[in-house]
């Protein structure tokens, strides 16, 4: 199998959005504000926005599932307060849930958290064992920064974040470490702020000695890790020069990167500084970049093809492909494993 392990629902209904534009606009006064059950989405609507889009994609580049979350960018758990963020959060993993049953071969659930600014991430349990427990989602996305760009929460390695851990321990999930959209104008939302956060993710985990706290904890960086990988001497020279143990050990038993690298030197390069057990593979499609490069006559985001094309064993690239994605996400692996994949 081909398994993508990032992708999002970018393809939503016009609903969802002027759903959220009604809830915004209310924000000063929640009570007049739409409801969830304002929100009607039919179910042939919903197969429309996978079967047009997304799944017409996957089949023509060749992938079998994908694990599919709430689009990135319109999680803003910037906005509004913990109230807003857990009412938006519920509605959009309920159509994620949805579209895994619709199509439960081609998709599984990662949830997105009702995070809030401030708030006690003990507020995202409930919604954490809704999503797993009984929505049958294999992950969580994760967000580091919900202040949108102004990085005001603590470091990943904090208490701050330990319920959240200590639930993903429980349920044997991993979480995606996935920002949202910059309401900082330093920092474009895809070419700027979800690149940052990735290497500031890694960075932070570097620094602290969070998983020798919670050793099976496990989380996929995006985007290719960020600038972990291209910079890898530097921050195996920086955990040298703080008495941490080589990243081998210090950090590759818990973090893995996905390949959502969209050109083949990157991929190149990705493939060859970080081990195959710690790449999954991703395109993030139908995402940030959507266009043909002119280079190769292809889509950016067909990441399958620099897989295809990266100096490989074939065992790596199996790795890469599905294995590595089904001991990540045990949930997903046994999944697969009850209708004998």
């Amino acid at each position: 199998m081909i398994i993508d392990c990032h992708g999002h629902y970018t393809t939503a209904p016009k609903a969802l959005e002027a759903w959220r534009n009604l809830q915004i606009a209310a924000l000063s006064n929640p009570k007049r504000g739409p409801k969830a059950a304002d929100l009607k989405i039919g179910d042939d609507e919903l197969r429309e926005t996978i079967v047009n889009h997304q799944l017409a994609k996957m089949r023509e580049r060749g992938s079998d599932l994908t694990i599919f979350s709430p689009r990135a960018s319109f999680m803003a758990h910037h906005i509004g307060d913990v109230e807003t963020s857990t009412t938006w959060a519920a509605i959009c993993n309920e159509l994620i849930h949805r579209i895994t049953t619709l199509f439960p071969d081609q998709f599984a659930g990662a949830a997105m958290l009702p995070q809030s600014p401030g708030a006690d991430t003990r507020s995202c349990i409930a919604e954490i064992e809704r999503c797993v427990n009984e929505y049958g989602f294999v992950g969580i996305n994760l967000n580091p920064d919900p202040s949108g760009g102004h990085w005001q929460s603590p470091p990943l390695s904090d208490p701050y974040w330990y319920p959240i851990y200590e639930k993903m321990v429980e349920l044997d999930i991993p979480a995606m470490v996935h920002v949202s959209t910059s309401c900082n104008a330093c920092f474009h939302t895809t070419g700027a702020h979800y690149i940052n956060a990735d290497t500031t993710a890694f960075m932070q985990f570097l620094t602290s000695d969070l998983f020798k706290v919670f050793p099976k904890l496990r989380f996929v960086i995006p985007h290719g890790g960020g600038a972990a990988p291209y910079h890898w001497g530097r921050y195996r020279g920086l955990a040298q020069e703080m008495k941490k143990p080589p990243l081998t050990e210090h950090l590759l038993h818990n973090l893995f990167f996905d390949t959502c690298v969209y050109h083949q030197p990157g991929i190149d390069l990705l493939t060859k500084v970080i081990p195959a057990d710690n790449v999954l593979f991703a395109s993030e499609m139908i995402g940030a970049v959507r266009g043909i490069d002119p280079q190769t006559g292809h889509y950016y985001d067909d990441t399958r093809r620099y897989i295809e094309a990266a100096a490989l064993s074939d065992d790596d690239r199996h790795k890469i492909f599905e294995g590595n994605a089904r001991r990540v996400y045990p949930r997903l692996d046994a999944r697969l494993k009850a209708k004998g994949l």
